[in-house]
């Protein structure tokens, strides 16, 4: 892969990468960081490139080496259990909370204790039925995936599939990958303050940011998720005596879970990065053989950021392993229970990537450190494709809307299929 070429303006990337043995380091490369597009709205400093995001031929020279990783893809039964624990968990605790003022600390740290926890699973819950990986069925799916929806208290799990979907066929494509931030949002809020209010609203970002983006079609699975929630909502006041502290403390949940709360810090973790400081994201390689030698310089330190880190720690029990997110992002295919698996058996791709150690980390150095911020993204002016329509013509905000350039061919929104493995 390219380099980029360091400048007084340009801070040193620090990456990993594995298998590159025979670059020589006196060899002039290309720049792989080119300027932003003209069409931004403010001055643009996210790192844009031309390089295709490395997930795909990650996949493939996994599958090369490692056929039998293909064997790991499919459902995963045991999902459906814990969707419907955490449910019950979360109107359990809603109802008990009926009479408790909405001012009491104990209603506060309910919600923020177990609340915000259990609707932070199901948020993960939605996110891994959204590739198909609870049944076979896909209609099996959308309806578990609503019913997962019901504690967080607004219709969700429809609008949230093709967003998603897009967010893997175009990871780091202005306009369709609608997990980056705009140019605006960085200009904005990068800075202390802006980046605690983002990490503290940043929920309510993921939540209308795609609006102004694209919209895909509204379908009958966008109806049912609606009728089906507000029914629900309904119900809850009317059998808890007419009492709303139920649905508030759903809200609120809802809230703290993409708040400052630790399993909040995967938003930050997955794709934002960090490599502008030189500690904190050591490789499982690095952690294994730490020395106390000074580390010298290595020709592959100037290398575009890394798009995608993993966390390995234990906060992944509550969150479906979602912090193994480069392993996620190889093989969507494969549920959240073999994701472990499928580490162990291509360690030798993984042990070398930059990898978080902690959440609660990810939080506290996005917002205090002024070498990591919100225009510390990887964007991509072309490529990638739509998954369930939608965007044709729409005018994006911070001049990021979809463009006929940008925008490859729609596709349906079946999901992921094992047979994409290999394209």
């Amino acid at each position: 892969m390219p380099s980029v070429v360091t400048t007084a303006d340009t801070p040193h990337l620090r990456v990993f990468a594995a298998k590159n043995k025979g670059l020589n380091a006196n060899h002039e490369q290309q720049s792989a960081r080119i300027p932003p597009p003209e069409s931004s709205v403010v001055e643009d400093h996210f790192f844009w490139t031309y390089t295709e995001e490395p997930h795909r031929s990650r996949r493939l020279a996994i599958i090369k080496a490692h056929p039998e990783v293909t064997k790991l893809c499919g459902p995963e039964p045991l999902t459906k259990y814990v969707v419907l624990g955490v449910v019950s968990l979360q109107i359990c605790c809603a109802y008990l909370l009926r009479d408790t003022s909405m001012l009491s600390w104990r209603f506060f740290a309910t919600a923020y204790l177990i609340g915000a926890t259990a609707n932070q699973n199901l948020f993960l819950a939605i996110h891994e039925i959204s590739h198909n990986l609870a049944f076979r069925s896909p209609m099996g799916n959308r309806l578990l995936a609503i019913f997962a929806n019901l504690p967080i208290g607004l219709p969700y799990s429809a609008a949230f599939r093709p967003y998603h979907l897009t967010h893997h066929k175009s990871l780091g494509v202005t306009g369709l990958d609608t997990d980056l931030p705009t140019a605006l949002e960085a200009f904005i809020l990068n800075s202390l303050l802006g980046k605690a209010f983002f990490c503290t609203f940043q929920i309510l970002f993921y939540a209308v940011r795609p609006m102004f983006i694209y919209s895909p079609p509204f379908t009958y699975i966008h109806a049912l998720n609606l009728v089906v929630q507000l029914s629900f909502d309904y119900a809850l006041t009317r059998f808890c005596g007419g009492s709303l502290q139920p649905f508030f403390y759903l809200l609120l949940s809802s809230f703290l879970a993409g708040s400052l709360h630790p399993c909040a810090a995967h938003f930050i973790a997955e794709h934002y990065f960090f490599s502008n400081i030189d500690h904190g994201t050591e490789s499982i390689t690095e952690q294994k053989t730490k020395s106390t030698e000074k580390k010298q310089p290595h020709p592959l330190d100037n290398l575009p950021p890394p798009e995608t880190y993993s966390y390995y720690g234990p906060l992944n029990i509550l969150t479906y392993n979602v912090g193994l997110h480069n392993e996620h992002h190889d093989f969507p295919a494969i549920p959240w229970t073999k994701l472990h698996t499928l580490h162990r058996i291509a360690s030798e791709f993984y042990e070398p990537l930059p990898c978080h150690k902690s959440w609660v980390w990810v939080i506290w150095t996005f917002i205090l450190d002024k070498n990591v911020g919100m225009w510390c993204r990887v964007k991509r002016a072309q490529g990638g494709r739509i998954v369930g329509g939608g965007g044709a013509g729409k005018s994006g905000r911070g001049g990021e809307s979809i463009s006929a350039e940008s925008a490859g061919p729609e596709e349906n929104d079946d999901g992921w299929k094992e047979s994409e493995l290999e394209g």
